[in-house]
């Protein structure tokens, strides 16, 4: 809780029940603003639940995790935040959160496996509210100076490693971007691999089932694409492998749907399509990765907290939001899906691929997993490791954080 807040509420206390203050509920929002329509939708549940002053606080991306997780181990828990959903599982097991179990009505409103992105143990502890899938964007220019299709885009890893070959050995030109830098999207880029070969990193009975045939292929085709990516890829995290690419030195690049307007204002010829397939994959896969409004313990206003989230993600309010962000949409609202896809079919592989994506795995340390995972790849791609021991140490290292 902010000074002000406590400043209010001391007043409250400190003046007769006739000038009592209205109860806070203070929100912490990731970002450099307040998310598009947040205002107006605050404003609103206020209006209709008279007695409550909601204090949204910004706290930009670098500090408002950490800030979040302080103020709860402290005792001082903001009443409702914006967290990433890997962290709910260690906030749910520290007695930190309350859950917000969902409807079969209000699971069945979103894409396929987004509620997973928020369950352990059956029960759902946050509310979805930003989603992100990936796609292969392509530098047509690229293409076709190595000789490729500018309009045919690879489909399998086979492919994939191939036309990077192609573009290093006869261009200037790296030909895929590979993110390995200590940085939490270097697991992240990681599981695109695991979720187009359909791997798993925790299954749904609590196993670790990194150590798998399938994850094997995916962390040896990562090995062998890095021998045509950018220098150095343990440098880079994935804004700046994409900035490679926007400078138009790199042919190809795992990336969310913001990269294409970016391309589009850095005027490069490019193209957009499902993430490549691994010899396993049943079908389109991406990662699904989500944050999420989570309601945190010992404030006396979780109630109304829970009643807020809902509020402001409610179906058409969070599809506004997502539009304003280029968000992937959280749920397959008709009919402004179609419509959304038919005003930009860039849209298009970024939906296809949640038909078989997986979650961001929930274990009991985020930052214990993240770390297990990025040294993995780290030892891998700089060659000081092979993709079989690499993969074997750290799901027995992730064992810890079940």
């Amino acid at each position: 809780m902010g000074l002000t807040a406590v400043s209010l509420l001391a007043l409250a206390s400190a003046t007769p029940a006739t000038f009592a203050q209205d109860q806070v509920i203070s929100f912490i929002n990731c970002g450099d603003t307040l998310t598009a329509g947040y205002e107006d939708y605050i404003a609103e549940w206020e209006a209709a639940n008279p007695g409550f002053d909601v204090q949204p606080e910004i706290v930009g991306w670098g500090q408002c995790q950490d800030k979040v997780t302080t103020l709860a181990a402290a005792g001082t828990p903001v009443a409702l935040a914006y967290v990433g959903s890997r962290t709910l599982k260690q906030f749910a097991l520290n007695d930190l959160i309350v859950p917000i179990p969902m409807t079969d009505e209000e699971k069945a409103g979103y894409y396929n496996y987004v509620p997973e992105t928020v369950t352990f143990d059956g029960t759902q502890w946050g509310i979805p509210v930003a989603f992100s899938t990936k796609a292969l964007f392509w530098n047509k220019d690229v293409f076709e100076a190595a000789g490729l299709d500018p309009e045919v885009p690879p489909t399998t890893w086979e492919e994939e490693i191939a036309f990077a070959k192609q573009i290093e050995d006869n261009t200037d030109f790296d030909g895929f971007g590979v993110v390995a830098k200590t940085f939490d999207n270097t697991m992240h880029q990681f599981l695109h691999w695991v979720y187009t070969n359909d791997g798993l990193v925790i299954d749904a009975d609590g196993n670790i089932v990194l150590d798998s045939p399938q994850n094997l292929e995916a962390l040896t085709a990562l090995r062998d694409i890095s021998a045509y990516s950018e220098e150095g890829p343990t440098a880079y995290e994935q804004n700046e492998v994409r900035a490679i690419w926007l400078d138009g030195t790199l042919g190809m690049i795992h990336a969310s749907f913001n990269a294409g307007n970016l391309a589009n204002e850095a005027g490069m010829n490019w193209g957009v399509a499902p993430l490549p397939l691994g010899p396993s994959a049943k079908g389109p896969g991406t990662l699904l990765i989500t944050d999420s409004l989570a309601v945190f313990k010992g404030t006396g206003v979780e109630e109304q907290a829970i009643s807020l989230a809902k509020y402001i993600t409610e179906g058409t309010r969070q599809w506004d939001a997502e539009m304003a962000q280029g968000l992937t949409p959280l749920r397959p609202l008709q009919p402004q899906t179609d419509e959304l896809i038919a005003s930009d079919a860039a849209w298009k592989p970024f939906l296809d691929g949640i038909e078989f994506g997986g979650p961001e795995p929930l274990l009991t340390d985020y930052v214990g997993l993240q770390n297990v995972m990025i040294e993995m790849v780290q030892s891998v791609v700089t060659g000081t490791a092979e993709p079989a021991a690499a993969l074997t140490k750290a799901a027995g290292e992730l064992e810890q954080y079940k």
